[in-house]
C-alpha cells in the first residue's frame, strides 16, 4: 500500500476514530440535544444546585455530566438510554432531598455542617484539623475577606458550601493577631529579640513575649511566632 494512503488513513484515525466522517454531524445533534436536557434537568434541580454546591449535590451533577458525556460521541449509547439516567439521578435527588428536610441527622450526613474555622482571633484547632484544611489554602481565603490580621476576626465559619462567613470585631474591640500577610508570615522566630506581642503561626495564640527564647505555644505546642499585629480593619 502507497505510503500516501497510509497517511491519509492515520490522520483519518486521529480526527473521527473508527467512525466515519458522517457520524460528526451526528455528534452536533447529539451534543446540541444532550445540552437542552442537561438544562432542563438544572432546572428541574433547582437554583440551589447551581448556585453553591454542597457535596451531595456535586455528586449528582457529576453523575449528570457523565451520563450526558458518553452520547454525546459514542455512537452506541443512545439518548433515549441516557435520558433514563437522568430521570433516575433527579429522581434519587428528589427523593433524597426530601428526607433531608425532614430529619435532620440525615442532612448532616449528606451535606455536612457549618463549621468554626475561627474563634476569638485564633484558629479553633480541633475543627481546623477535622476538616483538613491547608494553613496556606484558609490563609488565601481569610485574605479574600479583607482580614489582614486574626485579632480582627470573633468568629469565622466554613458552610457547608465550603464558604467561609466572618463576623468581626468593633474596631475598638480589635485584639493583637497573627497577620495574615505572606510576607509578614515568613517572618517566624523561636528567639525573641524584642519585647512585644507575637502570635504561634500555627494556632494564632497571641500574647506578649519577653526578649530570650519563644517557647512552645501553651495551646498547640508549636515553637515559631510571627510579630503579632492590632491593624483594624479598613472598610
Amino acid at each position: 500500500m502507497p505510503s500516501f494512503i497510509l497517511a491519509q488513513l492515520e490522520w483519518k484515525e486521529i480526527f473521527v476514530g473508527e467512525e466515519e466522517w458522517a457520524f460528526l454531524w451526528e455528534v452536533v445533534l447529539r451534543t446540541g440535544l444532550m445540552f437542552l436536557i442537561i438544562i432542563l434537568a438544572l432546572r428541574i434541580l433547582g437554583k440551589r444546585s447551581v448556585k453553591q454546591l454542597s457535596i451531595f449535590e456535586l455528586v449528582v451533577i457529576i453523575g449528570l455530566g457523565s451520563a450526558a458525556g458518553d452520547p454525546m460521541f459514542y455512537k452506541e449509547v443512545g439518548i433515549l438510554t441516557a435520558t433514563i439516567v437522568f430521570t433516575v439521578v433527579i429522581l434519587l435527588y428528589s427523593i433524597i432531598t426530601f428526607i433531608i428536610g425532614k430529619v435532620e441527622r440525615f442532612e448532616r450526613i449528606m451535606e455536612g455542617s457549618a463549621t468554626y474555622i475561627i474563634r476569638n482571633g485564633k484558629f479553633d484547632l480541633e475543627n481546623f484539623n477535622k476538616e483538613k484544611l491547608g494553613s496556606q489554602e484558609i490563609m488565601s481565603e481569610i485574605r479574600l475577606k479583607g482580614i489582614s490580621q486574626l485579632g480582627q476576626v470573633e468568629i469565622a465559619i466554613e458552610e457547608m458550601s465550603g464558604d467561609l462567613s466572618v463576623f468581626f470585631y468593633e474596631d475598638e474591640e480589635v485584639k493583637y493577631g497573627l497577620p495574615t500577610m505572606p510576607e509578614l508570615l515568613k517572618r517566624k522566630l523561636k528567639f525573641i529579640e524584642k519585647e512585644a506581642h507575637y502570635s504561634c503561626l500555627h494556632c494564632g495564640f497571641t500574647e506578649i513575649k519577653t526578649i530570650g527564647e519563644g517557647g512552645k505555644c501553651q495551646i498547640c505546642n508549636n515553637e515559631e511566632w510571627v510579630l503579632s499585629s492590632n491593624k483594624r480593619r479598613v472598610t
